[in-house]
Formats: structure tokens, sequence, C-alpha cells
């Protein structure tokens, strides 16, 4: 997962900053987090997904495909 988050922002030409000032916390917090030394918080997780047009299960590493799944239709 950390290697993920890592890649999608590298790829986006994004420095750790950047994504921290999004996401409302430290550089250095933000740098834990692709490092591997801090867990993410669900929050976090699904604001990055989201970010990054993609799935949480994406960042989780539990697929392979980068695209978002469809939004849920309300049904009534």
């Amino acid at each position: 997962m950390y290697e993920r988050i890592r890649a999608l922002r590298e790829d986006a030409d994004l420095r750790q900053k950047d994504l921290a000032q999004m996401l409302n916390c430290t550089q250095v917090c933000y740098s834990r987090y692709e490092a591997g030394l801090r867990d993410i918080p669900t929050e976090v997780l699904v604001r990055l997904a989201r970010y990054y047009h993609t799935s949480t299960d994406y960042l989780l590493g539990l697929t392979e495909e980068k695209s978002p799944y469809p939004p849920k239709v309300e049904r009534g």
C-alpha cells in the first residue's frame, strides 16, 4: 500500500508537502504514511482514493485495477 501512494504522488509530480496540505497534516506525518511507519486512517485513505480517482482497494493492494468503482445508485 505504501509504495502505491508514493508512486501515485510521484506520477502526479507532487511533493509530500503538497499532499500533507491537502490532507491537513504535516509533511512528517505524510512521510510516515509513505514509509509504512504510521497506519493510514480510513478517512485519509478515502480522501487519497478520491484525490487520485482510484479505489481504496487499489491503494490497499487488493486489486491491480486503478479505476474506481462505479458510483452507488440509490434505489427507491
